[in-house]
């Protein structure tokens, strides 16, 4: 650091924390924050902001910064860095060039985003070749201005989760799809969510501007409500007026990708270490496992012996997005493989090794200690984060939150975000209406996030990620109870966690009225097993209507401990008999969280 007359020159690298540049210029994280937020960025203590960001909030505090010739080394804990990045930040400076950008398209359902991408693909796909891509293969490149851009052809938050949930996080930006007749909707502050989880910058595309009740202004303001205020406003997000059907806009939205990735540098080492991400994969029965693979570092070559996960083969064939033949294929580039032995789940990374005998003994690796981190799994959960607090290992604690209702969301958001202290940061990544699903499941896995209930259920499929996931969901029907629970944690005085385990579902086939006793469901167990001293709840439409205890169970005339999947029982319940056809009885057991 050098005195330069009014001003202080520091050096800083091309990304840095909020508490490292608080700490390179001696100033509070919080003076870091505000001055971000008068900026239009809104970022946490631990999040990464890149050098021109961090250069002037630098110059609003005196210093002139300027970049860092060379990196430090990188192998200090980059926390939710994926893989591959890493790999890259370790390959030396002067190899590194600059690769195309790698796109994703999320946004609400029917708001345009097959739709944008189909007019993109066959408006500029790279030298006019839309009408000679013979196979869909989940990813292409476009070209604007003699530079290539990658489309990941999987639209969908789903998806973009999944592969960040693996470690993989192909994509560079988000151009989120939000229609200009319609506006931000769950779907659209759900996509939000899992950008901003992830880190990545977005890219509004306004769509649909040619309809007639389209109102840019309007949607533009509810951006800015839900933290994307558009550049115009002075906020940090690019929005970009399109129409995807009249293929207006494409031009000046490519612009704004172009822009975004050159003000982020994106850099790979052609000839460095090989290694990327699986779009997508599926077994055909005449070529056997067809896989998409997107190169993110190194050159795959024909011939490479490839692992993914468990999965391994050398590649016999490798063809682009057109169907063409390719010998080789570098950073940035999508191309369809042939040669693997199974198929590996999409968001896998995948990387080459030196013969098909090290692949193996990798894999092997992998399978063994897949089994012993199944086994010592833990879920950060409510009781482990002070521990965690105390330990300097967690500075902030994020949250899911689902409630039955949108007047439920705005008092339990305002009172958690009044909770966040200096030691502990609460940051809410989601706060939606609806039952807790596998979407949300899969956005905590991602981000290491709890997810709370409030007067809402979660759906099987959710709870059965969750547990194999290792996701902590915390269910209540009173606000101060979950704040209590909030503020024990963090305090460090929390009971030990009983979490839900469903261990069975039957459906209401008849219903039966016997004397002395009310009502009686006959049923058919359709998952699990039914057991008489657990807990049971009744869902009628998805919805809960009842939970309490079993009175009694009975297989034909005798009373039983329990019934499993297949069998017919008959069941009353205490203090209820009010059973439709067609109810689904759930049956689930409390554990504690170890």
């Amino acid at each position: 650091m050098s005195d330069n007359g009014h001003s202080k020159t520091i050096e800083l690298p091309a990304s840095i924390t909020v508490r490292e540049l608080a700490q390179t210029i001696k100033a509070s994280p919080i003076e870091i924050i505000k001055t971000l937020m008068s900026n239009g960025v809104m970022a946490n203590i631990n999040q990464q902001i890149d050098f021109d960001t961090a250069a002037i909030v630098a110059a609003e505090m005196g210093f002139e910064a300027v970049l860092e010739a060379q990196e430090a080394d990188l192998e200090e804990d980059l926390g939710e860095v994926p893989l591959w990045r890493r790999v890259i930040a370790n390959e030396p400076p002067e190899n590194l060039t600059k690769r195309p950008p790698v796109v994703t398209i999320l946004g609400h359902v029917d708001h345009g985003k097959t739709t944008l991408l189909d007019a993109i693909r066959h408006t500029n796909v790279a030298e006019g070749e839309a009408g000679g891509i013979t196979q869909h293969i989940g990813a292409y490149q476009v070209e604007h201005n003699n530079r290539l851009v990658t489309f990941l052809d999987t639209p969908g938050h789903a998806a973009f989760t999944a592969m960040r949930a693996r470690g993989a996080q192909g994509a560079d930006i988000v151009v989120l799809v939000v229609a200009a007749d319609d506006g931000v909707m769950p779907q659209t502050r759900e996509a939000i969510a899992h950008a901003k989880a992830a880190k990545v910058p977005i890219i509004v595309a306004l769509n649909k501007i040619d309809r007639p009740n389209a109102d840019q202004q309007l949607v533009k303001q509810q951006l800015a409500e839900v933290g994307l205020v558009p550049d115009e406003w002075g906020g940090e997000t690019m929005v970009v007026p399109i129409s995807a059907k009249l293929r207006q806009g494409l031009d000046d939205l490519l612009e704004a990708i172009v822009l975004v990735a050159d003000s982020m540098n994106i850099q790979a080492n052609p000839t460095g270490k090989v290694i990327g991400s699986v779009i997508e994969a599926e077994r055909d029965k005449s070529k056997g496992v067809v896989a998409t693979l997107l190169v993110q570092n190194g050159t795959l070559k024909v011939g490479d012996t490839v692992v993914a996960g468990e999965a391994y083969g050398r590649l016999r064939a490798m063809f682009d997005y057109r169907g063409r033949k390719v010998e080789t294929a570098e950073p940035a580039t999508p191309v369809s493989v042939m040669g693997l032995n199974e198929v590996p789940p999409a968001g896998n990374i995948f990387e080459v090794f030196d013969s098909e005998r090290e692949a193996r003994v990798v894999i092997t690796q992998r399978k063994a200690a897949q089994e012993k981190k199944a086994q010592q799994k833990s879920t950060l959960t409510l009781e482990q984060l002070f521990n965690q607090v105390q330990a300097g290992e967690v500075q902030e604690l994020r949250l899911i939150i689902k409630a039955d209702v949108q007047g439920s969301i705005e008092p339990i958001v305002n009172s958690l975000n009044e909770m966040s202290t200096k030691d502990i940061k609460i940051e809410i990544l989601q706060a939606e209406t609806g039952t807790i699903g596998e979407s949300d499941v899969m956005l905590a896995a991602a981000s290491n996030a709890i997810v709370i209930g409030f007067n809402t259920t979660a759906d099987n499929a959710a709870r059965r990620l969750a547990e194999s996931e290792g996701v902590s969901i915390r269910q209540y029907d009173i606000i101060y109870r979950l704040t209590e629970d909030i503020e024990k944690a963090m305090k460090g005085m929390l009971e030990p966690e009983m979490r839900e385990r469903v261990i069975g579902q039957a459906e209401v086939r008849a219903i039966f009225r016997i004397s002395k006793i009310g009502k009686v469901a006959g049923c058919l167990v359709t998952d699990g097993e039914l057991r008489r001293n657990a807990h049971v709840r009744v869902l009628r439409k998805g919805k809960e209507i009842h939970t309490g205890e079993f009175q009694a169970l009975k297989h034909h005339q005798d009373d039983v401990r329990e019934v499993r999947q297949g069998f017919e029982c008959g069941i009353s319940l205490k203090h209820f008999d009010e059973f439709e056809e067609g109810d689904i009885i759930e049956c689930f057991v409390l554990e504690p969280v170890i």
